[in-house]
């Protein structure tokens, strides 16, 4: 199997070099040209990043994550979800690689098979880092107005953190 997957990658390059050849395409002209699309593309994305970016530096430095979890967990308290997880769900449609620290943490607080760890566990793999796929998908598609796109993918995370609370308490 490793063998197969070594030769992988050559026979790819291999193949779209013979199909090039077939179609009587210039392949290098063709490489260049996909890479000022991808270019043009990062150029449209790059300032959606940076300004999240800098919005989550901004969260987390100024204690309005602090705060948003201060008010979030009388209310998941109510629903059932763990008040132990409203960092996680804080973040979550913000920064991926803030949620996945949030989540390792509460794995080592908490143990990962406690209700706490897996509510965590599948919070982190059913819910989506919002406004980055907005920010970077809309960004790349060179949308100006989302219109209802934020708060119905809002209402989506907040289903999807009440159904983790859920499905751990269910199946678990």
């Amino acid at each position: 199997m490793v063998f197969l997957t070594d030769l992988l990658i050559p026979g790819l390059l291999l193949a779209l070099c013979c199909a090039a050849m077939a179609g009587k395409r210039d392949a290098y002209t063709l490489l260049l040209t996909g890479a000022a699309e991808g270019l043009a593309v990062l150029k449209r994305v790059i300032p959606a990043l940076v300004v999240l970016l800098a919005a989550v530096s901004l969260l987390r430095e100024s204690g309005a994550m602090d705060v948003l979890t201060r008010w979030l967990t009388p209310l998941c308290a109510l629903t059932g979800i763990p008040p132990e997880v409203v960092p996680l769900m804080v973040i979550r449609p913000v920064s991926g690689s803030a949620a996945l620290a949030v989540g390792s943490s509460l794995m080592a607080a908490y143990g990962p098979d406690s209700p706490v760890g897996r509510t965590a566990a599948i919070l982190l793999g059913s819910t989506e880092t919002t406004f980055y796929v907005v920010s970077v998908y809309f960004g790349a598609a060179g949308v100006r107005r989302s219109r209802y796109a934020v708060p119905a993918a809002l209402i989506a995370d907040a289903t999807g953190f009440f159904m983790a609370s859920l499905t751990a308490k269910l199946f678990f």
